[in-house]
């Protein structure tokens, strides 16, 4: 086995080694998630599909501190990041406590994490879309396979750079001139290559989306039609609509809802998606099993879950959502989605907090109704936005709740997708990307009040009283973005990026 190390994080290659595979390929071994393949991995099919496959895990398992089984980036940190930097999931512990009340630095472990996890991911899939086509031309792959893993590649590929640009820059609503990230198109397994990654500046966010896009586009061409757990054409339209929505791309986010308003449903019960990982609304999952999972410190069911159900429960549900006006005491999703204890209620979202096998649901068609209902209302289609809206939000309800009207909401109807989006999507880390996105556009003033952190300690703080509230952050201060990490500011000597402002 070759071997080096390259002191760059941004490199994605720390204490990484190029892997070389044995002659026996009878049996497909997952590449592991802090390995990256060499020439040998291209030398058969089954070979590259183990590489593929070893992408997967990096995104699933990745590498966090050293260890791989802490869920970065997208094993279950992707939502608990997302969650904790908004006010409806509630910080109970320590764990997440850094991300909750925006304490974090150029040095802290959850933001450096998600910048080192998301980037060694990128560098791995790279790698590969270089070999695929070489792959095609020596007869490896069949023409076919190369198109579809390449688009998954692609695929992969933007989905970890909007999540980079979600917590590492200002949203594209505000002004895609900001300063964006490092949007990295080719692989580094050599350190003869450093100088020229070194090299891939920051850009801008206008930059960084443009190649989102032309990404998703060149992966909804190459992708066939497929199941939720591999990247698959529905994948990629579906992630254009949300990169649509950020860039306030309203007939954008439409088209991408028409090509798949006849292949995918919201489900009538609530609960389904999350009940198995296969139905009309999952588009896209990132898979766990009892043999490959994020571990008990990662996994979302261990996280969230109740602690009287075997779970370590250290995100709940917040009282701040669970007491709010707009949602109805009689949507279901309030009991089939959640269950509660002495010191809380927690969501019921993810179960086996035994063997960690709930997938991280990525892409679901819920989203992508509620995006093109939103995109309708910017565009003065209210009667399209409330059906759509009310084709989520009263599946949800009982017949003796009124559905919204076009009437009834008035000028509410925005605020109504937005509420329903925090309902929705309770516990699944979207909140935080439409705090970016909207705070951007001058509709939030940032980071609202949250329930101060390790203070709600019983049920009654569910059911009236004064909730402590505190870790607001106004969209002005330089802790609405994450900083670049130190290690990567200091090891990057040949062509040094600019820190966010106020690190």
């Amino acid at each position: 086995m070759k071997k080096f190390a390259i002191k760059n994080i941004k490199l994605a290659l720390v204490g990484a080694a190029l892997l070389g595979f044995t002659s026996a390929c009878d049996v497909t071994e997952l590449v592991p998630a802090n390995l990256i393949p060499d020439s040998e991995a291209f030398t058969t099919g089954a070979r590259i599909e183990s590489a593929i496959l070893g992408v997967y895990e990096s995104a699933q398992r990745g590498f966090y501190a050293g260890a791989v089984q802490r869920g970065y980036p997208f094993g279950a940190a992707n939502v608990e990041q997302g969650d904790m930097r908004g006010e409806d999931m509630y910080n109970d512990q320590a764990f997440y406590e850094i991300t909750y009340n925006n304490s974090y630095s150029p040095s802290s472990a959850n933001n450096v994490g998600m910048w080192i996890s998301l980037y060694r991911m990128i560098n791995r899939l790279n790698i590969i879309l270089e070999n695929l086509d070489i792959a095609v031309e020596n007869g490896v792959l069949s023409s076919e396979d190369g198109s579809a893993y390449k688009g998954e590649m692609l695929f992969l590929r933007a989905l970890a750079h909007h999540e980079l640009l979600i917590h590492f820059a200002r949203p594209y609503s505000d002004n895609p001139s900001s300063p964006g990230i490092p949007y990295r198109i080719f692989g580094i397994d050599d350190v003869t290559k450093v100088p020229a990654g070194e090299a891939v500046s920051r850009g801008t966010v206008a930059d960084d989306y443009a190649q989102l896009l032309q990404d998703l586009d060149a992966a909804e061409g190459f992708l066939p039609e497929g199941g939720p757990f591999r990247a698959n054409k529905g994948a990629a339209i579906a992630l254009k609509s949300r990169i649509k929505l950020h860039m306030k791309d309203w007939p954008g986010v439409l088209a991408e809802y028409n090509k798949l308003s006849s292949k995918y449903a919201v489900t009538a019960n609530p609960a389904t998606p999350f009940r198995g990982g296969t139905s009309s609304d999952n588009i896209f999952s990132f898979v766990n099993s009892a043999e490959a999972n994020p571990g008990v410190n990662g996994a979302l069911p261990s996280m969230y879950g109740n602690p009287d159900r075997g779970a370590r429960g250290l995100v709940k549900i917040s009282p701040i959502i669970w007491r709010s006006d707009f949602w109805s005491p009689e949507d279901t999703r309030r009991t089939l989605l959640t269950t509660s204890s002495a010191t809380g209620i927690f969501t019921d979202k993810y179960q086996d907090a035994t063997t960690y096998t709930d997938p991280n649901i990525i892409l679901r068609f819920a989203e992508v109704v509620l995006n093109a209902a939103e995109a309708n209302a910017r565009t003065g289609k209210t009667t399209e936005a409330v059906t759509l809206l009310n084709s989520v939000r009263s599946r949800a309800l009982p017949a003796s709740v009124p559905a919204y009207t076009v009437e009834g909401l008035g000028d509410g109807l925005l605020d109504a997708i937005f509420n329903e989006r925090r309902i929705e999507f309770l516990a699944e880390g979207r909140r935080w990307s439409d705090i970016h996105r909207l705070s951007g556009e001058g509709l939030m003033s940032g980071i609202p009040l949250k329930a101060t952190s390790r203070s709600i300690t019983k049920i009654s703080f569910y059911q009236g009283g004064t909730i402590p509230m505190d870790h607001s952050l106004e969209y002005s201060s330089h802790l609405f973005v994450w900083p670049i990490p130190l290690d990567e500011l200091n090891t990057n000597i040949s062509a040094p990026i600019d820190q966010n402002p106020g690190y």
